[in-house]
């Protein structure tokens, strides 16, 4: 292995997934502005969105979205392009 091309400062994080506040331990170089106590021991903690204890693709689950009103908005938006709106015009 070529030698200086490796970071030096890894360490025990803590990522914490906001959406469902579950916590894991691991390795990272990531720089962290805060710090959490687990068991007794402090580390560096960063904040995730979205991890694969809340991502759909591993959990198998999937959210419902209200789109309704963005679909009409849409529909509306581009009416006069269908074909409908064409044969009308044309008779």
């Amino acid at each position: 292995m070529r030698k200086g091309i490796h970071p030096e400062n890894y360490r025990l994080v803590a990522f914490k997934d906001m959406s469902n506040n579950d916590v894991f331990i691991t390795k990272s170089t990531a720089e962290a502005k805060e710090t959490t106590e687990i068991d007794g021991v402090e580390y560096p903690l960063v904040k995730l969105e979205i991890s694969r204890t809340s991502h759909p693709f591993y959990t198998g689950k999937t959210k419902l979205v209200d789109t309704a009103g963005r679909i009409d908005k849409f529909k509306n938006k581009y009416k006069k392009f269908s074909k409908k709106e064409e044969a009308k015009e044309e008779k």
